[in-house]
Formats: structure tokens, sequence, C-alpha cells
């Protein structure tokens, strides 16, 4: 970028409003600023983003979205690129591949649907040789979701009991459970079945076919984590001490901030356990940035016991496309935008 015919500009996906949704707000920058990095920031080109549904609801939040996140603001925090400036002090070089979060924040505004886009050091991890850098921007969100609500709470041999097993989180969910050793029941609609058991689910539940908790009930099987990844049926919590073993965690991934998310959370927090309330320990949950769990679970990549799942793959043109995909929320797995996998040149 010191070179005198370094561009000063590039293509960005930029919004300033979400009314109607935010994939309908995006418009295609041709001439936006390349950013300057600051002393603990890299700059890099972005090769490839992965989408998730954070991407879209923190922009669509009411006060997050229209207060907290400066505008025009481009979206989406994952990403796989090069580096163009390492931060200060960092050992990275220009050209080395990376992938990780973009943005100074987890709200977004500052994302990686650019062609260049700021990291901090801190966010940003080295691409192991021999793992593809499409794979790789599909890590850190929901990799390192999956990875945080399992590995801290399992020991090798534990039962793990995961609703949503289809989705971005949940395969990443379904195989690194296995690779620490644990043996993992998912549900998911009937089409995904064969998709998590490929993953190597030892049990999955089609969701359309019954009462999910009356067949975990009937299993006879006692969980030792349980972790939600969809957050709509309240009855996994409510019933979970007739599946799960005393003590037990149930972890709320997914969720939309409805009233009637808002009213269970209400009841959970002021009913105690003995006046009907829960029986088990209800937890919500906030991925942060791990830059050694991250390379880990490329290294598992690398290893085969991980491999991604994608979806669909966008051309860069496309990006409002892949937002109407993952809103729809059948995707398998990851949704990916090619920003420009096709046109970058290592330095």
């Amino acid at each position: 970028m010191a070179s005198s015919s370094a561009p000063t500009t590039m293509r960005a996906w930029q919004y300033s409003a979400t009314k109607g949704g935010l994939e309908k707000n995006l418009k295609l920058n041709p001439g936006a600023a390349i950013p300057t990095p600051q002393p603990t920031q890299n700059l890099v080109q972005v090769l490839y983003v992965a989408l998730n549904p954070t991407d879209y609801k923190s922009a669509e939040a009411l006060l997050l979205g229209r207060f907290l996140i400066p505008k025009p603001a481009t979206p989406v925090l994952d990403f796989a690129g090069a580096i163009v400036v390492p931060a200060t002090g960092s050992t990275f070089k220009r050209g080395d591949l990376v992938f990780g979060v973009s943005g100074r924040t987890p709200l977004g505004g500052a994302g990686a649907l650019r062609e260049f886009a700021l990291t901090e050091k801190n966010c940003t991890v080295a691409l192991p040789e021999g793992v593809d850098a499409r794979d790789a921007a599909t890590i850190p969100v929901a990799g390192l979701t999956a990875y945080q609500t399992i590995v801290p709470h399992v020991k090798k041999g534990d039962r793990i009991f995961i609703n949503g097993g289809s989705g971005g989180t949940g395969v990443f969910g379904i195989q690194i459970g296995k690779a620490v050793g644990c043996q993992v029941t998912t549900t998911c609609s009937g089409a995904n079945v064969e998709l998590c058991k490929s993953l190597g689910a030892d049990e999955v539940l089609d969701y359309k076919k019954g009462n999910v908790v009356d067949a975990l009930k009937a299993s006879g099987e006692k969980y030792d984590l349980i972790i939600d990844n969809v957050g709509s049926n309240w009855d996994l919590y409510w019933r979970a001490h007739e599946y799960s073993k005393p003590g037990v965690q149930y972890i709320m991934v997914g969720g939309i901030p409805t009233f009637r998310t808002i009213w269970e959370r209400i009841k959970i927090a002021c009913i105690p356990g003995f006046l009907g309330g829960g029986q088990r320990k209800f937890t919500g949950f906030l991925t942060t940035p791990e830059p050694d769990e991250a390379l880990r679970i490329a290294n598992w990549m690398k290893e085969g016991k991980v491999k991604a799942v994608v979806d669909s793959k966008f051309a860069f043109e496309d990006a409002p496309k892949a937002f109407e995909r993952l809103r729809t929320g059948r995707a398998k797995g990851k949704i990916v935008v090619d920003v420009a996998s096709e046109t970058y040149q290592k330095p």
C-alpha cells in the first residue's frame, strides 16, 4: 500500500438504513476510501466473507442499528484474506493469508463486505497451510460459538444435545463435539437428517415428525450439556430435567427478541425451581474472539476432523442475494460471498 501505484479506493457494500430489511438497502459503492489502520489493526485484502444472522440482526436492531453504528456502514464480521499492512508489532507480513473478524466491535458497521477491511490483532489468525481460505472464512463466529459452548463444558464420553444441527453453528457443533470425544444428538428437518449424520451425529431427531422433548425422554438418555441454536421451542428448557442430568447447563445461542422470548426469560429469572421454575441452569451466550481456539478449529480442518459446510457461494456483486438466502433460515451450513478470490494476486 505504500507504493504510489497502490489503490486508494475500493468497492464496498454499504447501507444507511434498514427499513424493509438490510438486503434491500445495501448499495455497492465503487469508490469507497480504503481505510487507514490504527496501530492495533491489520489492513487486509478480503478474499471471502461468510454471513451470520448477527450481521443483519445487529444492523436492524432499533437502538443499536440506528444510533450506535455510524453510517454509511458495511456489514459482515467473518472474513478470510491477505495482509496488506500489518499491525504495529505484528508477526504478520504483507501477503500472509489470514482469517478472523473485521471491525473493532461485535456490533458491526465497519465490516468485511468490501475489498479491503480492518481487523484487530487479537481477531486475526494465520491460515494454516492446506486449509482453503473459503473454508476458514466460515470459522470465526459460528465455529467459535460452537467451540465455546461445548469444549469448556464437557469431557470425553459426555452426551450432548444440540437443538438445530444443520445451521451454521450446528454443523460446527456436531463436528466439534465428536472431535473432543462426545456422543452427539441433534435435531433438524427431515431433509437435513443425512447431512447431520454425515457430520458424525450419533442420533438425529426430525422435529417435524414428533415432539422432540418426548423423544428425548423416551430414549432414556441423560445429557451432560444442552445447546439450543434455535431458541423457539421453550419446552426444551422447561422440561430439560426430564432428559438431562442434575446441574446441567442449558446454553441458549439462538433466539429472536420477540415478546415471547422476553417473557420466557423473565420467568426463568424470577421463578425458582421449587416454585415451578426451570430446574436446569439457563445460560445466554456471546461469542468472544479467541485466536488460539479459532486456530485449533482450522487445524482440525487440516486434519480432516472438521470440514466446512457451505450451503451456497455468491459473487461479490450478488451480496444482497446472499442475505436473502440467510434470512430464509433454511441454509445448510454457511453462506459465503466470494469477494476477490479470482482476481487476487499474492504480492
